[in-house]
Parts: structure tokens; sequence; C-alpha cells
């Protein structure tokens, strides 16, 4: 399905993670890998095999280059081969294995006290060309994409820092991105209740510029009304669909004019 992004809190309580240092960390040399560290903690086997098969064990070997990696541990990997009722990662396609593994990096180093709540781009390729797939990171609450937490953190390496996460992360669609985020709670009861999330689960792809809660609030205010349970599905879907255009328009790609949404009597001012 087609991707797409959106739209950083406060740093949070580094307490609030358990800071567990790999094993053989402190034995490695000061030279040593993302690859190379992951190779030296047993937690991590799983993780490395999915890398060789895929082939990224040589950009994670890349002494040049910076990364952060949010590493699934083999109880987390065992889990997702569950999930998806594999029984191997070799079952996995290559290109998908790849694509899972990437979401999992960023293109640059972050220990956890320089991580704020927000999304990260990945190395995932994103649907459209020049453009990458993002994570959302709730520090409040160590969790990535409302999926995974962060168990470990800080594991250093010389290109780069891995924090552990239990659970693999998948990469998102629209409406996915709008579930785990909790400031668009009322765009996914809107869209629900409007009977949108089909639409917005399609192929598209789409843009959406997507109303926060406080944004809600306002139009709430606007109407006179208390809350979605007071908007009839019929007001509600035009109001909606006059959030959501066709293709994949990234920010930078936005230029000044109208643009026709979904809702075909309504369209867009781009200033």
């Amino acid at each position: 399905m087609k991707k797409i992004k959106f739209l950083f809190l406060s740093l949070l309580l580094i307490s609030s993670v358990a800071f567990v240092a790999c094993s053989d960390d402190d034995k490695l040399p000061s030279n040593s890998t993302i690859v190379d560290v992951a190779k030296s903690n047993p937690d991590f086997s799983t993780l490395v095999q999915a890398l060789n098969i895929t082939g990224l064990d040589v950009a994670l070997n890349n002494k040049a280059a910076s990364f952060t990696v949010f590493a699934p541990t083999n109880q987390a990997l065992a889990a997702l081969l569950t999930e998806l009722e594999l029984t191997s990662l070799t079952d996995v396609p290559k290109q998908a294995l790849s694509n899972i593994l990437l979401y999992h990096v960023l293109d640059e180093s972050k220990m956890a006290a320089s991580i704020n709540t927000g999304y990260y781009p990945t190395l995932s390729v994103g649907p459209a060309d020049n453009t990458n797939l993002s994570l959302y990171v709730d520090m409040s609450t160590t969790m990535i994409n409302n999926r995974a937490k962060i168990t470990t953190t800080d594991v250093k390496a010389q290109n780069g820092v891995i924090h552990a996460i239990d659970k693999v992360l998948l990469p998102q669609n629209i409406v996915d991105i709008a579930v785990t985020n909790p400031t668009f709670s009322i765009l996914v009861e809107a869209l629900t209740k409007a009977d949108l999330v089909t639409t917005l689960n399609g192929d598209g792809p789409f843009t959406v510029f997507a109303p926060t809660n406080d944004a809600f609030n306002t139009l709430f205010s606007e109407l006179d009304v208390s809350g979605i349970a007071d908007l009839s599905v019929e007001t509600l879907t035009p109001i909606l669909l006059s959030h959501v255009v066709s293709g994949n328009v990234t920010s930078k790609d936005l230029v000044n004019g109208e643009v026709q949404t979904l809702n075909s009597d309504k369209k867009v001012m781009i200033d």
C-alpha cells in the first residue's frame, strides 16, 4: 500500500527506558561498527541473520556513515514470523525484508537524550521519488509507532548507535499513521464514523492535510457542538474529503495556488 508522511514534544524522562548495555560492548574495539556490535550480542543473532540475507550488513558496516538502529531482538523477530504465519526469515521476500529492516534505521546517530517525541525519516524508501517513510517516536512512553517499546538505549558503535526494541516495526499506511499518533485521535474517530478508513487504506496515493485534535476542538466551538458524535455523516464526510488530495505531494512539492480535493465541491488554497 502507498504510504505517506505527516506532521516533536519535550524530552522524555530517560529513566523510563531500561538502560542495559550489550554484554560484550565494553570488550569491543573502539572502531566496531553497528554490525560488529550486533554480532557481539546473542540477543541480536536473528537480526544479524536478516542483515546477511538482505545484504544490508555491508551498508551498516560503512565506517564513513552514521546510523541509528532501532534493533529488534531475537524474540521480536520470532514474534514477527508468528504474526506473518511464516517459519523462517527466508520465507519473507528479500525486498520486503530489506524494506522492513531499513524502516528501523535513521541516517544519523541519535543518542536517547537527543530523541524527542515526533516523526523521524528512516532509510525505507517512500512511495514518491526521493522520499522516505517515517516512524513516530513517543518518548513519554518510549514507544515507536505505538507498537514497539525501546528497551535498551545507547549501545554505541563507531558508526552510530543501537537502541533495542521489543517488537518489529512494519511500514505504515495513512490510517496506521493517524492511529499511532494520539494527536490525531479525533481524526481517526471522524474517519471511522464517515466510513472513510477503507478509502484511505486503499492504493491511493493520497496526501492528507491532517487536522489535529486542537484543530477539531476549534471546529467544534465554531459549530457549537461537543464532538464528532454531534455531527452527522452527511456533514462530516465532505469536511474530511476536503482535507485529502490525490497524489503523493510532499512539502517541497507544494506550490501556491488551488488544489482540488476529493470533495468535488472544494479546493484548498496553498499560499
